[in-house]
């Protein structure tokens, strides 16, 4: 790995291509390499929210999800390697019960902002729903390992739950959806 990373312009990409863990070479808008984009997108957002105050175990769990990632990352760029557990994806959902037990019952959708680390939060949340549909977009054509769209699918809950939890602490009311409901979906 240090020879890997020790020249970071290497010039292969200028042709529209990137290459993968197994020495393949794809297009750079291959939906794998787009999968890849929006995990390592997803991975800088968290970074971004642990620029903020948190509680220590938010901290942890955020902390840890960023080493996820990468093997996520990792394990989309290598067809047919298996880096991501389903034991990875139980860890979420622990975490996403001891959470929720500290919040009161959802009424209504919630707006997202409130504090800094609450909206930058539910940016990361809206962008790992997006790396969920591109893995599930590669899933149709070319199989991905269920663990990696389930951690996904639970990363995104447990965000939204993160930005509850973090709105609560610094004092920021939630302020809910207030839909006209004279008006009626049109088919």
């Amino acid at each position: 790995m240090g020879n890997r990373l020790s020249k970071i312009a290497t010039r292969t990409g200028d042709a529209g291509t990137t290459g993968l863990t197994d020495g393949s070479r794809v297009p750079k808008q291959h939906l794998r390499v787009c999968a890849m984009g929006d995990v390592d997108e997803l991975n800088s957002q968290i970074g971004v929210v642990l620029t903020h105050t948190l509680p220590d175990e938010v901290r942890e769990k955020l902390t840890s999800t960023q080493q996820l990632l990468f093997n996520l990352g990792g394990e989309l760029s290598w067809p047919g390697g298996q880096l991501v557990k389903e034991d990875d994806v139980l860890g979420f959902d622990q975490a996403l019960a001891d959470l929720n037990e500290t919040l009161p019952p959802l009424k209504e959708f919630i707006m997202p902002g409130g504090s800094p680390a609450t909206a930058a939060c539910h940016v990361a949340r809206t962008v790992a729903r997006r790396a969920e549909r591109a893995v599930w977009a590669l899933h149709e054509m070319e199989p991905v390992n269920a663990p990696i769209m389930k951690l996904l699918n639970r990363l995104s809950d447990y965000l939204f739950v993160v930005a509850r939890v973090l709105g609560r602490a610094d004092g920021a009311s939630e302020s809910g959806w207030k839909r006209d409901r004279s008006k009626k979906p049109q088919p």
